[in-house]
């Protein structure tokens, strides 16, 4: 557990830049929370620099961090557009609520249904803060909320544009090299995290239950069809080699697993629940199951010809 949480800190504090380029992210389509209103950042930038931070409700170091953000709020919301984006994994929108009521948030605060703007910005764990400039440059990433990005942040408020930042987010060509292995023919792919289990077993017990019921049920599932083509996707937050190993080995997997590289098969094919597993022919998506409760019922929904 220990080296878990090792790996997972790292991870947190590493320096990820955004994305610059062709500014296409400020096109990608949000919900608002609670109207469930269509909005791109397009449509809010104004004349203002931008503050976008990404989060979970079972994310403990998002919880640690809202209170500094919500004074961050009251003091640049005159100057910045301050929102809070969940990213929509694993999520139940009655603790959305919660969190908003607990730390008193009043800035707006928006879905990212699909994971899109997470994927373009390069978003690699929460929670993480990107500051996008008036020009809709991304000029400053982080994981922490500490003084650097204070910094920052009144150099946006005091009218300074900054430098563009580079990104790692998959650029057109990266994506469909990604996905071509699974757009032709047909798959059974597996959907799920190296820390479903382990992380979310204080903030989201039941989850994390059915995280490790799933995953200690996979090979026998895989016995029942064995004639199918699987394979295993872990999602990229907060994983890297390491820990997929650690997880192979935990749980004895009997197919191949590799990480979502950029968060490219996650987005693609909207897996916003883990585990899911998808039958996929040809590209389109025959079945989605998330509810592996009766593994005969699963068995029969993946046995049509």
């Amino acid at each position: 557990m220990l080296l878990r949480q090792i790996i997972v800190m790292c991870l947190a504090v590493m320096s990820f830049t955004a994305f610059a380029g062709d500014k296409a992210y400020q096109q990608i389509t949000l919900k608002t929370y609670p109207d469930q209103q269509q909005v791109t950042l397009a449509s809010v930038a104004g004349d203002k620099p931008i503050y976008l931070k990404f989060w979970a409700t079972w994310c403990q170091p998002c919880m640690e961090q809202m209170p500094y953000f919500e004074a961050l709020q009251k003091k640049y919301q005159d100057k910045i557009n301050i929102v809070a984006v969940n990213i929509n994994i694993n999520e139940e929108l009655p603790k959305i609520a919660e969190v908003i009521a607990r730390f008193g948030l009043t800035m707006p605060v928006w879905l990212d249904n699909e994971g899109e703007l997470g994927v373009a910005l390069g978003l690699v764990g929460t929670p993480y803060s990107v500051l996008i400039n008036r020009a809709g440059d991304v000029v400053y990433t982080s994981h922490e909320s500490d003084a650097n990005l204070d910094k920052f942040i009144d150099m946006l408020a005091s009218g300074q544009e900054l430098t563009a930042q580079t990104t790692e987010a998959p650029n057109a060509e990266q994506t469909a090299k990604l996905l071509k292995p699974w757009v032709q023919g047909e798959h059974l792919l597996f959907f799920t995290a190296t820390w479903c289990d382990w992380y979310l077993a204080e903030s989201r017990p039941e989850m994390s239950k059915q995280c490790v019921a799933v995953q200690n049920g996979l090979n026998d599932l895989v016995q029942k069809l064995p004639n199918k083509a699987w394979h295993g996707v872990v999602n990229h937050l907060w994983t890297d080699d390491k820990a997929l190993a650690d997880f192979k080995q935990l749980y004895k997997t009997q197919i191949d697993f590799s990480i979502d590289e950029l968060g490219v098969l996650f987005n693609h094919f909207n897996i916003r629940n883990i585990p899911t597993l998808l039958w996929i022919k040809d590209g389109k998506v025959m079945q989605r199951i998330t509810d592996f409760s009766q593994s005969e019922k699963v068995v029969e929904q993946l046995s049509v010809q």
